[in-house]
């Protein structure tokens, strides 16, 4: 079988990766994840079953699922880890086998060490949401920016001292109502994701590394990265479809008998 489909079900957004017979991937969403439950998965005992034809799929062939929400969706469908699908998915998109991955997802930071083409060890942020894809949109909103316009940002940066998605939020509103300007605002947010994300590097120095979920359009914080690092992080394309081309690649093991590592 050469068809067939990933989907993470991520905290913040859904992402279905379909790989095409012959090669290559076509790509579904992001999806809201609660829009995703409501219009695309019919409720059940052990987990909803995915509604194929709403999102143009093809019923019957292989599907994995990863993310928070994995145990969610049954129907059949092979649950896999959310890192080894991570990790299977930049192996798969670009072509590294030994690499550092920094995976900034909707509600948490990992740094997974890649050896070998699989996962070797790795290191989550010690706080909920801290540094993550929300609290990002968070100081977005607060702003009144979009996440690109965040992302043109790096310079001159107001010191900001929380990276709470709660508390972060409050101490922004405070500053505009000083009158400090929203460019230097959103310079300090992305200095403060800096900041947060570094410990986490620390812990695993590589010649290569890759940032991957929805966090890696950030312009400025790539380029903030490769300053502090001096390597310019590798992205793959989509950065945010990376997990769900993972269980495409882990969901085609299964199928051969490599299962060890599921």
């Amino acid at each position: 079988m050469d068809v067939r489909y990933g989907v993470d079900l991520g905290s913040r957004r859904v992402k279905v990766a379909a790989e095409q017979d012959g090669g290559g991937y076509r790509y579904l969403g992001p999806f809201d994840t609660a829009a995703f439950y409501r219009d695309h998965v019919e409720p059940g005992g052990g987990g909803g079953t995915l509604l194929y034809g709403g999102l143009g799929m093809e019923e019957g062939l292989p599907l994995a699922v990863t993310g928070y929400g994995r145990a969610r969706l049954g129907g059949g469908a092979l649950a896999v880890p959310e890192l080894e699908a991570v990790v299977a998915g930049v192996r798969e998109l670009t072509g590294l086998r030994d690499a550092v991955i920094l995976d900034v997802g909707g509600q948490d930071s990992k740094a997974l060490l890649m050896k070998d083409g699989r996962l070797a060890d790795f290191a989550a942020n010690d706080r909920c949401a801290a540094s993550s894809g929300r609290f990002m949109e968070n100081m977005c909103a607060a702003l009144g920016m979009s996440l690109e316009e965040l992302g043109g940002h790096w310079e001159d940066p107001v010191e900001l001292s929380s990276t709470c998605a709660i508390f972060g939020e409050s101490e922004l509103v405070g500053l505009l109502g000083e009158g400090v300007p929203r460019e230097r605002l959103a310079a300090g947010v992305n200095h403060a994701i800096l900041r947060r994300l570094l410990p986490l590097l620390a812990r695993f120095p590589a010649a290569s590394l890759v940032l991957t979920g929805g966090v890696a359009y950030n312009n400025a914080l790539r380029r903030l990265i490769g300053e502090r690092l001096g390597t310019e992080p590798l992205v793959p394309h989509p950065p945010d479809f990376v997990a769900a081309v993972g269980c495409c690649r882990l969901g085609a093991r299964v199928e051969e008998g490599d299962d060890g590592r599921i």
